[in-house]
């Protein structure tokens, strides 16, 4: 994929050959993830399965690159990463698959994880032409920076490092990427978004999720009056996905989250 507003990235396609339209359903991916982690690859097979038209993609800047999409292996481009960024390579994806000659352009789902989730809510909310919102153990705000002291170090250093407890890294992030945020706080607003946004919406978190509480999709649903809420007990922040996944199969929690998904598309855009 080419995006002239950050730079080229890359993007995947799984569905079944035939001549009806499929529906357009397009994964976004959350912080410190990209389009290969864990079972999404499963995920998406088992979605095209189910004739859907499905889409995973990097975010420009998460620190992959071109050459190797399962490694952080630009962490200057990390760095530089922004919200700003990513709602625009969204946009391009978007762009570019509902023009596909598979894809009923009538018919497009955002699927988005963790940080991702929160940016689908903008995104649905921005593009009309979106009308089906997953949201996978979503964040219901995108304030999600140091506060007090930390704050302002980071402030005056320009740049403070998140350890990537995966691969021990020490991931950067520019001062920028705040300065980004406070320029369009508006833009922003998660909570404005859900309660704006008009489409089908389903609130997907596991109840033992060790990343975001799960109060926060409770939060959204409130917000989003016409909204599903469905509690996975007991499950995690990846509902049991891992990387690397070596298995065949989807983890079990993972694989209802993905078998509800498909069952709310296909109730709500009969």
């Amino acid at each position: 994929m080419e995006n002239p507003e950050t730079r080229s990235f890359l993007a995947d396609a799984y569905y079944i050959d035939t001549k009806e339209k499929q529906p357009l359903i397009i994964f976004v991916h959350g912080y410190k993830g990209y389009k290969d982690w864990g079972a999404w690859s499963l995920m998406a097979e088992k979605w095209a399965k189910a004739g859907f038209f499905f889409v995973k993609f990097n975010f420009s800047h998460n620190g992959t690159t071109v050459d190797e999409p399962h490694n952080f292996a630009d962490l200057e481009a990390f760095g530089k990463n922004n919200y700003s960024k990513e709602l625009s390579d969204l946009g391009v994806v978007i762009d570019h698959f509902t023009k596909d000659s598979h894809v009923d352009d009538q018919r497009i789902v955002l699927i988005g994880h963790s940080r991702g989730g929160g940016l689908s809510i903008i995104k649905a909310y921005e593009d009309e032409r979106i009308n089906g919102l997953i949201t996978l153990a979503s964040v219901d705000t995108l304030d999600r920076f140091p506060k007090g002291e930390a704050f302002e170090n980071w402030k005056e250093k320009g740049v403070y490092y998140a350890l990537n407890g995966r691969t021990k890294q020490q991931m950067p992030h520019y001062y920028q990427f705040y300065e980004d945020y406070e320029h369009n706080i508006h833009r922003f607003d998660v909570e404005r978004a859900a309660e704006m946004a008009k489409v089908h919406m389903l609130i997907i978190h596991g109840t033992e999720d060790e990343a975001v509480d799960a109060k926060q999709a409770e939060h959204l649903h409130i917000l989003h009056p016409n909204s599903e809420l469905f509690l996975v007990e007991n499950a995690n922040h990846t509902f049991g996905g891992r990387e690397p996944w070596t298995e065949t199969t989807l983890p079990q929690d993972l694989n209802t989250v993905t078998e509800k998904s498909i069952d709310f598309i296909l109730d709500k855009m009969k």
